[in-house]
């Protein structure tokens, strides 16, 4: 998320599902790629890389960011969410 959050393509050789899911996300926003690390070949970085340095994923990218909330906003929202959920259970 920290490259995003820069306006920055990804490229994301996974290794675990964590990765492999973020991966699916990235495609599907047109911000990145992902492959497994183990099926990647010379020639299949370099597609990968050609595809994240055209100039449409640097700008749905730099899109994107600008949407993006800040760690802290996140980690409020969550606290915030936790919270009510909280309360409304001792309410019950």
């Amino acid at each position: 998320a920290l490259g995003l959050r820069a306006g920055l393509p990804t490229l994301i050789l996974s290794t675990d599902l964590h990765q492999t899911l973020w991966g699916s996300q990235l495609k599907q926003l047109k911000v990145g790629t992902s492959r497994r690390f183990s099926g990647t070949s010379e020639k299949s970085l370099i597609d990968d890389l050609h595809t994240i340095l055209s100039p449409q994923y640097a700008a749905r990218a730099r899109q994107i960011a600008s949407q993006m909330c800040t760690p802290t906003e996140s980690a409020v929202a969550a606290a915030d969410l936790l919270e009510n959920f909280a309360t409304r259970r001792r309410a019950s």
